[in-house]
C-alpha cells in the first residue's frame, strides 16, 4: 500500500512539473520574447485578403510556328494551375500581398530551345472589374531534355490601394494570367486546348 502511495505522489508530482513546463512556454510566446515566435507574426489580420483567380481565357499558352493550329506546328505550351495570396492589413495603409502561382509548361515538336521564357500578367482589380494597376512578369522554364516540366513562382508586395482602414480586402479582386497574342485569345475562347507535350515526337 505504501508504495502505491508513493507511486501516485511520484505521478502526481510529474504531472505538475510537465503543466509547469507547459504554461512557461505559452506565456512565452504569449509575450513574443521568443525570436522564432516574432519571426511567424501569427497576428489575424483585421479583414479578409482580396480573392485571387486566374482568368480562364488567359489560363493557357499555345505557341505555334507554322500555317495552322495543328499539333506538329507546336512549339511551346503553358498552363497555370493554381494560385494563393497572402495579405498583411497594417493600419490605415495600403494592403500588401504576395502570390504563389503554380505553372506547367510543355515543349511541342517545333521548339527551338530547352529553354523558353513565358511572359504573364498580374491586375489589381475592384469587384466591379475596373483594373487599378496591373503589372507583367516573365518566367524562364528549362526542360533540360524534358517534354513537361513546371515550377511556383512567387511576387511579394503586391500593393492593394485601399483609401484608409475601413475600406476591406474583399472589395478588391487579384487576376493572373498569360500576356496573349490576339489569336491566342481567340484559341482559348474557342475552347481549344491541347495537352501540355502536344505534337512531342509526332
Amino acid at each position: 500500500m505504501d508504495s502505491l502511495k508513493a507511486q501516485a505522489k511520484s505521478d502526481k508530482a510529474f504531472k505538475m512539473r510537465v503543466f509547469a513546463v507547459i504554461a512557461a512556454g505559452l506565456m512565452l510566446a504569449a509575450c513574443g520574447g521568443n525570436s522564432v515566435t516574432r519571426a511567424l507574426d501569427t497576428r489575424s489580420n483585421a479583414g479578409p485578403c482580396p480573392p485571387a483567380a486566374i482568368l480562364y481565357d488567359a489560363s493557357r499558352v499555345v505557341e505555334m510556328d507554322g500555317e495552322d493550329n495543328s499539333y506538329t506546328n507546336i512549339a511551346y505550351t503553358g498552363e497555370m494551375n493554381g494560385i494563393k495570396l497572402f495579405c498583411r492589413y497594417v493600419e490605415d495603409q495600403p494592403l500588401r500581398a504576395s502570390l504563389e502561382i503554380d505553372m506547367a509548361f510543355g515543349k511541342g515538336p517545333k521548339a527551338s530551345s530547352n529553354q523558353h521564357e513565358y511572359t504573364y500578367w498580374v491586375a489589381v482589380t475592384r469587384r466591379s472589374s475596373k483594373v487599378l494597376a496591373k503589372q507583367y512578369f516573365s518566367v524562364d522554364a528549362n526542360f533540360g531534355g524534358d517534354k513537361v516540366t513546371g515550377q511556383t513562382v512567387t511576387i511579394n508586395d503586391i500593393v492593394i490601394p485601399r483609401a484608409d482602414s475601413t475600406i476591406s480586402g474583399a472589395n478588391f479582386e487579384v487576376m493572373v494570367g498569360f500576356d496573349l497574342t490576339e489569336e491566342q485569345l481567340a484559341f482559348n475562347r474557342e475552347g481549344r486546348r491541347f495537352r501540355l507535350d502536344a505534337g512531342a515526337g509526332e
